[in-house]
């Protein structure tokens, strides 16, 4: 039996997309390949955009602003000399863009103006990381990205 152009043309075709079909529901299927939000319940998060952006002026209004820095032992937050540190409180919140399971969130509790997150919790690559911080009665929202 002999094929002709157009005959080869259409069976080139249907192979071609039932290999990338093929390759999807693979994909969609695994759960190796997480295919997950960036940012869980997103239009909750999204009302308190507002408060956030007050939150990131009033960081941008200060005088003397957080300091971050890469060290031997981890990334270090420094706080300006001007406040009392001891009535600092909030979360600090780090945030891995490739990999959701490495995301994690600690409260602050200063015995000095440094806050160190410690390299142990942290893996090479890229790093955001969110300081949400109230000194006396008023919010604070400074951000940073580091690469490790």
């Amino acid at each position: 039996m002999r094929i002709n152009w157009g005959t080869g043309i259409v069976i080139a075709f249907g192979l071609f997309m039932s290999f990338i079909l093929f390759f999807v529901f693979k994909v969609q299927s695994n759960s190796k390949y997480d295919n997950e939000l960036v940012v869980e319940k997103y239009y909750q998060k999204e009302q308190g955009f507002e408060k956030e952006l007050e939150k990131e002026q009033n960081a941008y209004d200060r005088n003397s602003a957080i300091k971050f820095s890469v060290e031997a032992d981890g990334i270090v937050v420094l706080f300006p000399k001007d406040i009392d540190y001891t009535k600092v409180t909030g979360k600090v919140s780090l945030y891995r863009p490739s990999n959701k399971k490495l995301d994690f969130e600690s409260p602050i509790s200063l015995s000095s103006p440094r806050l160190l997150i410690p390299k142990k919790n942290l893996v090479g690559g890229r790093w955001d990381i969110a300081l949400d911080w109230s000194y006396e009665g008023k919010d604070y929202l400074d951000k940073e990205k580091f690469n490790l």
